[in-house]
């Protein structure tokens, strides 16, 4: 089931009994900021042995407020993601948000990410299956795992096999989510790669100040529960300064930290092996 992760991290060491990263900041802010986190993380997961992919949004189009930050421009974005690729020899990913959008996002990046709100629309994972990359399927908020094998065979009868499945938490009252683990292993019979996405996971959306908060300092807890129940992959968005993202700032891991917690992970990884 994880052919294509051996293809797609050719050149980076892939080992089916470890776990894969996809990491980067919320959205493209600038090219400085790609350029600062793409070299320290991919560093950081050489010298561990852990295949990365970048992952940057060129547009945020899910905001709670209107007045929210949602990009610098698509082709600039796309182009600056594009430049890590080159530069950095990495496997890249960007959110789509509607069909007419995959086709011109597979241009730039390796793997198309589905949004969790998103999960359930037809077209836009017909159109992301259309264009033969990876199509990486965040699961909705509002739906169990075993409720994800519909996303899995639309995207399969529409000729592609490629796909990743993410778990990012489930609704819990209003303001906050909570992660039910079994979803993992529930996901994983599809005979798909399943990514645990720490850092969404942890969100309290919802807020009155239209700025959807966050509960950092449990990175590490849902991280490795992840590892310990066998995640095939982490998503983990970070930056050097969360409080000055201009997106999903409070539930950011700040870069500085991610080589500490990515080496306790291994670890933790060959323990339960």
């Amino acid at each position: 089931m994880k052919n294509f992760l051996k293809d797609l991290f050719f050149g980076q060491d892939y080992d089916e009994k470890s776990f894969f990263l996809i990491a980067g900041p919320c959205v493209v802010e600038s090219e400085e900021l790609l350029m600062e986190v793409a070299g320290k993380v991919s560093g950081i997961c050489k010298n561990l042995g852990i295949p990365y992919i970048f992952k940057a949004s060129y547009r945020k189009a899910n905001r709670t407020s209107g007045n929210s930050f949602t990009g610098i421009g698509d082709e600039k974005a796309l182009s600056l993601v594009k430049k890590v690729n080159e530069k950095y020899k990495l496997p890249t990913t960007s959110d789509i948000h509607a069909h007419e959008e995959a086709a011109i996002a597979a241009k730039y990046v390796d793997v198309l990410q589905i949004p969790a709100f998103l999960c359930r629309q037809t077209d836009l994972l017909e159109a992301a299956a259309g264009t033969g990359k990876i199509v990486n399927v965040k699961k909705g908020q509002f739906l169990s795992g075993p409720a994800m094998k519909f996303a899995v065979e639309k995207i399969r009868k529409a000729g592609n096999d490629k796909i990743i499945l993410t778990e990012r938490g489930t609704t819990f009252g209003y303001q906050d989510l909570v992660v039910d683990y079994r979803n993992i292993p529930w996901m994983q019979e599809y005979e798909v790669p399943v990514v645990m996405d720490v850092t969404h996971s942890l969100q309290q959306p919802n807020q009155t100040t239209g700025v959807t908060g966050g509960n950092p300092k449990m990175i590490g807890t849902i991280a490795k529960a992840a590892i310990a129940v066998g995640a095939d992959g982490l998503f983990i968005e970070t930056h050097p300064e969360p409080s000055k993202a201009l997106s999903d700032g409070a539930n950011m891991l700040r870069l500085d930290l991610l080589e500490g917690l990515l080496q306790q992970l291994v670890k933790l990884r060959n323990a339960v092996q």
